[in-house]
This record gives structure tokens, sequence and C-alpha cells, in this order.
């Protein structure tokens, strides 16, 4: 496979190739003004590192964003705790802002290049991977064939082909199976990926699990926890997390019908994207709400109906809170949100009909009574409002979560396991130098 090359992706290079000088500026600087860019790490997206290569071997580990990376983690310190160099990258700034948080010592993290082969060489050339494990379904072209032509191993951990992904790639089957067809090993999250990697042309196909199953529970900063919690003490506490515009809205007009029965709830919403929160807040106080906003330094005191989680990375302080959590896009059409992190706090999780990009977890999950599955508003409200005037119930969900994510557990060892072989080259690789 590697040497053909079929015509879509000949124009994509040679396309990529001629644009990158003009359109690559223009499109830095538009997502610049929208945040979506670090201004003193430009350079990355043009392959120019920032930081120099570590000596020995180095393993390069690449996925999109936040997700990709909470998922990868604990893989990167196993391969740390195995003495190998890692290079993480990722391409937005909340992934950077996580690597930089909770990458493990010596790990190091650097933008995503973008995808055109000026870039891309630049990038090759300094860091010089000897393995590429690339996270889930981020499968750049140029990337992905000039990995392949400096004969860089490529693997695929915790690969996933969503049904909408699938057909779209099934648009373009030659070009597809010869970018899969590229890699050593796809390492699939479940039985209907492998079958749907193996449909696209890939041809060594393993399905392992889901690594995101054995992500830990996330951390939270002491003392803001302690004071939270003693603040929240008396009240009952739902969570919305990580939702998207409309979510916010019924999840505000759920709170109006069930403060009826619970004066003292207090919802908190996390929202996907967190500069999203004043917006959030304007629409609670048209609802007759009072708020409190955390990017703001407020704190939920007596009187506030709805805290906002307008901030990165304290998912772990909102679900040591909240006993119920709703996880967001799930009740619009964004395919849903990791329940993991949520299920290992204790928490019971709600959610609604659009979970595509966790299907497996979600569907084993609502067939063990671990998570309920609501349609819309009314449904969402029900639910709550059963679990808030009976927590044996709610507990008894919470514990049936627990115990299929334990037991679906375990792609981590598996995945360790497959990609023995080439970490072992490694290793004879850097004896005889």
């Amino acid at each position: 496979m590697r040497d053909r090359m079929p015509l879509a992706l000949r124009f994509y290079r040679l396309a990529s190739m001629a644009a990158a000088p003009t359109l690559a500026p223009r499109l830095l600087t538009w997502r610049l003004k929208r945040g979506k860019e670090n201004p003193t790490r430009l350079a990355e997206r043009y392959g120019e590192a920032s930081l120099p290569r570590p000596a020995g071997p180095l393993i390069w580990v690449h996925g999109a964003s936040v997700g990709e990376m909470l998922a990868v983690i604990p893989l990167i310190e196993r391969l740390r705790a195995k003495n190998f160099a890692v290079l993480m990258t990722s391409g937005t700034v909340t992934s950077a802002a996580l690597a930089e948080r909770r990458l493990p010592a010596g790990a190091l993290h650097q933008f995503i290049p973008l995808d055109a082969p000026r870039f891309v060489g630049r990038f090759f050339d300094h860091w010089r991977p000897d393995l590429a494990l690339f996270v889930e379904s981020d499968l750049w072209p140029n990337l992905i064939v000039d990995c392949a032509d400096r004969e860089i191993p490529m693997v695929l951990v915790n690969g996933r082909v969503s049904e909408r992904s699938f057909k779209r790639w099934r648009s373009l089957p030659r070009a597809i199976a010869a970018l899969l067809g590229r890699f050593d090993l796809c390492l699939a999250q479940s039985n209907a990926d492998a079958q749907r990697y193996r449909a696209l042309g890939a041809p060594r196909i393993s399905s392992i699990g889901n690594l995101k199953l054995d992500v830990p529970a996330p951390p939270a900063d002491p003392p803001t926890l302690s004071r939270l919690t003693g603040i929240v003490l008396t009240r009952s506490v739902i969570a919305a997390a990580s939702t998207h515009a409309s979510e916010e809205n019924e999840i505000i007009a759920a709170h109006r019908r069930l403060r009826a029965k619970n004066p003292t709830l207090l919802t908190i919403i996390a929202p996907r994207h967190p500069e999203r929160g004043p917006g959030i807040a304007e629409a609670a106080k048209g609802a007759g709400l009072s708020v409190a906003l955390r990017s703001r330094g407020d704190w939920p005191k007596p009187d506030v109906d709805v805290f906002i989680a307008d901030t990165l990375g304290e998912l772990g302080l909102i679900y040591r809170l909240a006993p119920i959590v709703f996880m967001g896009g799930s009740l619009v059409s964004r395919g849903g949100q990791n329940p993991i992190e949520a299920i290992r706090l204790g928490a019971a999780i709600v959610h609604g009909p659009h979970v595509w990009n966790f299907a497996e977890i979600y569907a084993t999950l609502d067939a063990e009574h671990g998570a309920e599955l609501v349609a819309d508003e009314d449904a969402l409200t029900s639910c709550l409002a059963r679990w808030l005037a009976n927590p044996t119930a709610r507990k008894a969900v919470a514990d049936a979560a627990a115990a299929t994510v334990d037991k679906l557990g375990g792609a981590l060892d598996r995945t360790l396991t497959a990609l023995e072989p080439y970490l072992m080259q490694l290793r004879l690789e850097q004896r005889a130098s």
C-alpha cells in the first residue's frame, strides 16, 4: 500500500503544498482572533519546534484535543515509567493547557503542525520520532504519508470510527484505504469500530477496548474543594457537564420546575466552551434565577440558583460536588461526552439520545441500569426529580455504573501488550547505538 497513492491523495498533497504560503497565515490569524491559537506558540503550527529533541528513542503520540489526551495520559505515564521519551501533540489551546497540568514529568507537548508538506517536513526533521501513536481518529494525510515514507512505525490506538465518519470516508474508498494501509496496527475501541476499519481497508486490526474506561478520576484543588463542599453541604446539587448551546436552556427550565419541591437546589453548569459562560448567565437571569460565575471569582452562596463553572480543568471539582450529572452534547446532535470520570467519582448519569461518540459505553450503561436515557426536557426533569427525592435509587444507578465501568476496563494493559514488540525494538536499537 505504501508505494501507491490514489489520485485524491496526490491532489490533496499538491493543493496543500501550493496553498500553504497564503492560506496558513490567514487561517492562523482567523483562529487567533477567536482564541483558538496560542499567540506565543504559533511557530509550532508551521512545524518549527520550541523545544529540543530529547536523546534516545522518542515515541510521538498525537491526539486532536482534550478528550484524546485524557484517554492517552495513563498510557504516556506507563511509557515514561519504562524510560521512553514521549512527545505529545494536539491541536487546541485547551489541550495544551491540559498538557501543562497533567502530562507526566519528562513528557513534552507541541502543537501539531498544519497539514502541509513543508510544515510537516520541518516537524519530522527536528523530532525524528521512532514510533508514532495516533489516538482515535485524527488522521491527517500529509502527516501519515510522510511518516510512512520515513519508515516510522505507526499504530492507531483507541481507534474509533463513528457511523457518520464511516459514511463520509466511504465516499473516498481508495484514499482512506491508502492512509489506513500505512499503519502497522490499528487498535480499535470496539468490535463495531474494528469492523468499520476493516471495511475501510485497514489490514491489521485488533479490538482491545476503550482507553477512556481506564482513565482515573480527575483531580481537584483541595483548598477549593474544601471551601465549596462547606458552602453547598446542606444543599441538593445537580450538575450539567460539557453542555452545548440550547442544552443550558433545558437545564435552566428544569431547575425552575424542580425548585418548588427542592428550594435549596443548586445547579452547576459547566459549558463545553467556557467562553459562553456570560451568555448562559444572562439566560438564567432572564429566567428569574440568581447566578454566580466561577470565572469572576464568585461562589455559590445560599441565594445562588445556578453556578456557572466557566473555567477549564475543574470537572474533577464539579463531579465531587454533584451526585447527579447530566452529560452534555447528548440532547443536541453532538455525539455526547465521556461519562467515565463522573462515574468514577460516584455520580449517577443522565444523558440524551445523541451519544454516538461513546455509543458502546452508553448502551452498556443503559442496559445495566447504570445511566438513564432521556429524550427531552420533560423526561430530564422527571429523572432529576426522582433521584433528588430518592437518594437510594440514585445511588443504585451510580453503583451499577461503577460496576459496569470496572467490568469494561483493561484496555490500557491490552494496549501496552500490543505495543510491546515495538517497544522491544526501540530498546534493541538503543542498545546497539
